[in-house]
């Protein structure tokens, strides 16, 4: 047996610990080929820490097919323009993210969708390089395990709309007391432009800076039918 080898096995606590990591990151990408499974209703790491603070939550799984089409138009124009064209990363976007960056100037999240949704399955919320460096390849693989139509439907049932409010059922329920499937093109507007800061933001009061980035997504959502083709061809 190789010095090394040996030296491994002879502490085993440091074994277990390394076997532990190990685990821990692999288990992210056995829970994405589990989350093909349409019964399987995902949690976010946020609604697992409320679980263990003993705060609660509110969160009703819907199908996609109970959205109003016109929230679905909103959120991706809102937060992700190029949804059904990348492969879980907007690699372009990336790459002036990073160049930005490194010349010291304020950078924009340049998150996709994908990219939020590993984020709320299996990572943490603070900005770090880190993260970061965990979030690409977990969104290049649920993007490619996944359909697109079954991706934005776990995002928009684990997306974060205020304190203890997840999923767009409860967001709707609690925003404007109609279920996600009646809201109207400006009630989405406002619940897609909230999505960034979701505890500042609120869709349900907002003020005039928020209305007026409704009203852009408004618009742009009109004339989204080339860019949700993925999710209703």
């Amino acid at each position: 047996m190789p010095a090394r080898r040996r030296w491994f096995e002879d502490r085993p606590v440091l074994k277990r610990i390394v076997l532990a990591l190990v685990a821990v990151l692999v288990l992210p990408y056995v829970l994405i080929f589990l989350y093909l499974l349409p019964f399987i209703h995902p949690v976010s790491t946020l609604m697992l820490r409320d679980l263990v603070l003993l705060r609660g939550y509110d969160r009703r799984w819907v199908s996609l097919d109970e959205v109003a089409p016109v929230l679905v138009q909103s959120v991706m124009m809102s937060e992700d323009g190029q949804y059904c064209f990348h492969g879980g990363v907007d690699w372009a976007e990336m790459r002036m993210l990073v160049e930005d960056t490194l010349k010291g100037q304020a950078t924009r999240g340049g998150s996709t969708i994908p990219m939020q949704t590993a984020k709320n399955l299996f990572l943490w919320n603070s900005r770090s390089f880190v993260r970061k460096a965990m979030e690409l390849p977990l969104a290049v693989t649920t993007d490619f395990v996944l359909s697109k139509r079954r991706l934005m439907e776990i995002y928009l049932n684990i997306a974060e709309w205020g304190p203890g409010i997840y999923g767009i059922e409860a967001a709707a329920q609690h925003h404007f007391k109609v279920p996600a499937s009646k809201l109207t093109r400006r009630q989405a507007s406002l619940l897609a432009v909230s999505l960034p800061n979701p505890i500042d933001r609120n869709a349900g009061k907002p003020g005039r800076g928020l209305r007026r980035l409704a009203g852009v997504i408004e618009r742009r959502a009109q004339g989204s039918g080339d860019y949700i083709k993925c999710i209703y061809e």
